[in-house]
């Protein structure tokens, strides 16, 4: 899982203070504005929008924008209309990519997809070639010199975490998404500063890269996580942090 936890961690502090927010509420404003018409526009009965109304407010989004996005869903005010949808394929060195997208244009995004994979040395697959190779996780990620081991592991397990280990200066914490929010919660009131808390598509093993291979998938990434349309991207690889760092 490392792999994915230095990707996703050196990714939101980057989005802190990138000139990219405004895609960032963009992708937010979608998935509030889909949540709440599939599940109603009352954050407390409907999880999915209650976590992408938290997201948004973790992205310090406007609450005015945050309501209109669920209202927009909801039926109350007029709003494009957006469909689901998710490619796998492979990158460099064969490693798994999932991407989550929504889209108002399915086969214009399926086409800019397969040139993003196509141009950084990967390409698409069909339906359930690598899905298998991922389970969804909530994640979060504490830094080693932010908490005392134990009290946090007393902390977490107290709360339904599944376990804790150490991950590149981070206590690493896992859980099943459905006690992804409680032991959120409970981290918070305790002072717990988090790196990262989000629930994603975790590989169950991953694929060492090095070398041009690194250097593509991570420009494959970026391209995928840039796109209008993409929500979330999850990879099975593992490079070193002070690569991704550089790139």
């Amino acid at each position: 899982m490392s792999g994915h936890s230095k990707w996703a961690s050196i990714k939101h502090k980057k989005a802190a203070t990138d000139a990219k927010r405004g895609r960032i509420f963009t992708r937010l404003i979608k998935e509030i504005t889909v949540a709440a018409r599939m599940g109603g526009g009352d954050p407390d009965g409907n999880p999915r929008l209650r976590t992408a109304v938290l997201a948004a407010k973790t992205q310090n989004m406007p609450q005015d924008n945050i309501k209109r996005a669920i209202k927009k869903g909801a039926g109350e005010l007029p709003g494009q209309s957006y469909e689901e949808g998710g490619f796998e394929g492979y990158g460099p060195g064969g490693t798994a990519v999932l991407v989550e997208v929504l889209t108002d244009n399915r086969n214009r995004t399926v086409a800019e997809i397969r040139h993003a994979f196509a141009k950084h040395g990967g390409n698409l697959g069909e339906t359930g070639c690598v899905n298998w190779m991922f389970e969804k996780k909530g994640v979060l990620l504490v830094e080693q010199d932010k908490a005392d081991e134990d009290e946090l592991m007393e902390l977490a397990l107290e709360a339904g975490a599944d376990d804790i280990s150490r991950e590149d200066g981070n206590f690493e914490i896992t859980t099943a998404p459905a006690v992804f929010e409680a032991v959120k919660k409970a981290l918070e009131e305790e002072g717990v500063p988090l790196v990262l808390a989000e629930v994603s598509m975790i590989p169950q093993s991953t694929v060492r890269l090095e070398g041009s291979d690194a250097k593509r998938m991570l420009r494959l990434m970026e391209a995928l996580e840039d796109h209008d349309d993409v929500q979330n991207v999850a990879a099975n690889f593992d490079i070193d942090a002070s690569v991704m760092e550089d790139m």
